[in-house]
């Protein structure tokens, strides 16, 4: 959970996913983007709380599951929602086929990780009127063909859910393209082979989630619609 440290809040952003979001090798959990993101918008004008609920190593089952059954608090009284989830099934996948030197199963990866992350809108949709916010994936391994089209396979299918969602994309991956090295933590050669050492060099560094989070920041909280509209209704509502 993150605080603002004010007791009157206008605004709650709620941050769902995987270790990325949770901040996994960010030097301190502060310092990663939903944080900086509460931390950026935080004013006077405009006062932000933020929530995270995300665990390293969550897929999208595992993050549905958590949506289902601990979510309730922290998404029904948030204004905005961010989903970035996928990495994990992509990865675990990718391995598999790397290690089994079999061709990636695609049908049971789309189709699983489609309804996972379909069903995970619709809870969102049930239990709150925030809007949501989908992040897309970014390739920790730009030099390994295999990586290149899967990832951009998994980003269309997020487009489609969003689009037939009403959900905004944000394009998290053409923040990444050609800086990974720069962004991310332990980046070696660009290949999904780096991953079998035992070390994944695919999380954001501290600079990597300065950059999500000053991208991010503006469709989280389009400050002149956001925060004037929720200031507006308080203020109607006194009357």
């Amino acid at each position: 959970m993150i605080k603002s440290g004010v007791d009157d809040i206008l605004m709650i952003y709620t941050a769902l996913g995987d270790s990325i979001t949770y901040g996994e090798n960010a030097s301190s959990l502060a310092k990663a983007y939903p944080r900086l993101a509460v931390s950026a918008m935080d004013s006077d004008s405009c006062k932000v709380r933020g929530f995270v609920l995300a665990q390293p190593g969550w897929n999208s089952h595992d993050l549905l599951d958590a949506v289902i059954w601990r979510g309730g608090p922290v998404i029904q009284p948030a204004s905005v929602v961010s989903v970035w989830i996928g990495g994990v099934d992509l990865a675990n996948a990718a391995l598999s086929s790397l290690k089994s030197n079999k061709p990636l199963a695609i049908k049971p990866f789309v189709t699983n990780y489609r309804r996972n992350l379909g069903a995970i809108f619709t809870h969102i949709r049930k239990g709150c009127h925030a809007r949501i916010i989908c992040c897309t994936q970014y390739n920790p391994f730009p030099n390994s063909p295999l990586a290149v089209e899967s990832i951009s396979g998994l980003n269309q299918i997020i487009s489609e859910l969003a689009q037939h969602f009403n959900v905004t994309v944000a394009p998290a991956h053409k923040w990444f393209e050609g800086r990974q090295a720069e962004l991310i933590y332990g980046y070696q050669n660009g290949k999904i082979e780096d991953a079998l050492s035992g070390r994944l060099p695919i999380h954001p560094n501290d600079r990597g989630h300065r950059v999500i989070a000053s991208r991010l920041t503006p469709y989280l909280f389009p400050q002149s619609q956001t925060c004037g509209r929720i200031s507006a209704r308080k203020k109607t509502t006194k009357r």
